[in-house]
């Protein structure tokens, strides 16, 4: 039983949720008030971790502060080097063949169709549904609405994959053979022992969706989600066991990376899935050999076409896609192309009048985690210094808070940098670094720039999200059809952010670039394809040994 305090944002009250294996009862019970970022010595958490089926604690353990006020309240076990031997053990139990697929223990398939359907069942409880979001909102401070679309986006993946949705992702194909007694069918088929990683800025969503394709085609996996966020994950799995889900199905890990790294290594997964930064992703890459799927690092861009048009609306999106979670997605918008036209239409005071509303309060701007208030502000300054760029608003600290050092904190900011200054070798790879935080690059283009635009977008490394904000059919196929980003957004109402459950969320042009959320994200990184081909006979009638050939 884990007994978790969660701090309310707005009502200033703690709830404890606490989930009872043994049972398979949930209970949801309120705990004494306070204040917002403030903690004491009697409500620190502990998370602990599973492997072979079994909830365990560990001689090390780490202090997560709480990014609000830098105060430990999560005590994490920590797996050391010394006791990854049992996660290697479990891994290389799970034969090559998986779990289940489909020749064997199919009915595996049916189950996790009925856990899912449980599972979505009680994401759909408006108790559990507010625990969550909250608990997403206590460690990686959001707004509660962006949380709650976490907390959304994952209830309806599991809706979609109740039932016998499941068994469909292991749909296979025949096509006749040459002669009596051959045919050939296509299987889906699982790779058996897997590893997941995933970052901390969704800290249910990319785990649990990435999480269930695995299971569903059959894999054993290893899941580490960043200790920072990982209570989230480990309450979602003893919601998983309630639902029916075999404890020695998952093994859940909380360590560092570069132990981590050994027991990837060590364990040898016949597949890796890593959602995160592009320098780590390349080292894994190395290290395991190729056998990776990997959805890393996106500096998207934004390109508005020559219509001008609903410029309140897209003030607004690009507010979102911008400075939503503080920045803080794969997917934000990174840079913004405008065309000549927009100049005069008063978007960039619509979009600092937008950005000013953000507050501390109520986490519409909040602790950046992985970069420092000095590093952006340095980054910012160096931007600066390219002639001709500007400030347009934001650039400073945020006022009356306490947020630790070790994050970052400053108001949304957006930077003017000229078109031309921006294309020079000298200043590309500067303006086109991803911050990881509520800063963003806008620059403005003509009519006859466009092949500049667009060479700009295809020197760039990462081709995950991006936007075409216009409703000029010509436009429009002019740029798609010469772009590559993954997840591509195209219209007036065109955004860089959004991983829903309905379509397709990953890069293109990489062969090693994973999927997210449907049916053919599933299929493409859970599973490979085998060919099996039957040829029972008979053999032809009076058929004799034919000359050596």
């Amino acid at each position: 039983m884990a007994h978790f305090l969660i701090q309310s944002f707005k009502v200033v009250i703690f709830a404890a949720f606490c989930y009872h294996s043994c049972s398979r009862h949930v209970r949801l019970s309120a705990c004494r008030g306070m204040q917002l970022g403030h903690t004491t010595n009697n409500i620190h958490e502990m998370v602990v971790y599973s492997v072979q089926g079994k909830w365990e604690g560990s001689s090390s353990w780490n202090w997560i502060v709480d990014p609000l006020n830098g105060e430990p309240f999560i005590k994490v076990a920590d797996v050391q080097e010394t006791g990854i031997k049992p996660f290697v053990e479990s891994l290389s139990k799970c034969p090559k063949y998986g779990l289940h697929n489909p020749l064997r223990n199919q009915e595996r398939y049916l189950m996790f169709g009925d856990i899912t359907a449980k599972a979505a069942h009680m994401l759909a409880q408006p108790e559990v549904s507010d625990f969550f979001t909250r608990l997403i909102q206590r460690v990686c401070p959001k707004s509660y609405k962006q949380a709650l679309g976490e907390v959304y986006v994952s209830r309806k993946f599991l809706e979609n994959f109740s039932g016998d949705q499941v068994r469909f992702l292991a749909r296979s194909f025949g096509v006749p053979g040459d002669h009596l007694g051959q045919q050939t069918h296509g299987f889906r088929w699982p790779y058996g022992p897997v590893a997941i990683i995933t970052p901390f800025n969704f800290p249910l969503e990319i785990p649990m969706l990435q999480l269930m394709g695995a299971l569903y085609m059959g894999n054993k996996p290893v899941l580490k989600v960043d200790s920072k966020v990982s209570i989230v994950m480990e309450q979602m799995l003893r919601l998983l066991h309630d639902c029916g889900m075999h404890m020695e199905d998952v093994d859940f890990i909380n360590t560092e990376g570069t132990t981590m790294n050994k027991l990837l290594l060590e364990a040898n997964p016949r597949m890796t899935l890593f959602t995160g930064s592009s320098r780590i992703a390349e080292k894994l890459a190395v290290d395991l050999k190729g056998r990776v799927k990997l959805e890393d690092a996106g500096f998207d861009w934004k390109i508005l076409g020559p219509d001008v048009q609903e410029v309140d609306y897209v003030a607004w999106v690009c507010d979102q896609d911008a400075y939503a979670c503080s920045g803080q997605k794969c997917s934000a918008q990174s840079i913004l192309f405008m065309h000549e036209n927009w100049i005069s239409s008063g978007l960039i005071s619509k979009m600092q009048s937008l950005a000013e509303r953000r507050k501390l309060e109520d986490l519409t701007i909040g602790p950046v985690l992985t970069v420092t208030t000095d590093r952006m502000l340095e980054h910012m300054n160096r931007l600066l210094e390219i002639p001709g760029s500007k400030l347009l608003f934001g650039g400073e600290t945020l006022e009356n808070h306490s947020i630790p050092n070790i994050y970052g904190a400053i108001k949304p900011t957006a930077i003017f940098v000229p078109f031309g200054e921006m294309l020079k070798d000298n200043n590309f790879e500067l303006v086109t670094k991803e911050i990881f935080g509520p800063l963003q690059i806008i620059t403005d283009f003509k009519q006859n720039q466009l092949q500049m635009v667009l060479d700009a977008c295809e020197k760039m490394h990462a081709h995950l999200t991006a936007a075409v904000v216009s409703n000029d059919p010509l436009f429009l196929q002019d740029v798609l059809g010469r772009t590559v980003n993954g997840t591509t957004y195209a219209g007036i109402r065109a955004r860089t952010t959004g991983a829903p459950q309905n379509h397709w969320f990953g890069p293109a042009g990489d062969p090693r670039g994973a999927g997210i959320g449907t049916p053919e994200a599933i299929k493409l990184v859970w599973s490979c394809h085998r060919e099996i081909i039957y040829d029972i006979g008979p053999k032809p009638e009076h058929w004799e040994i034919p000359p050596c050939t």
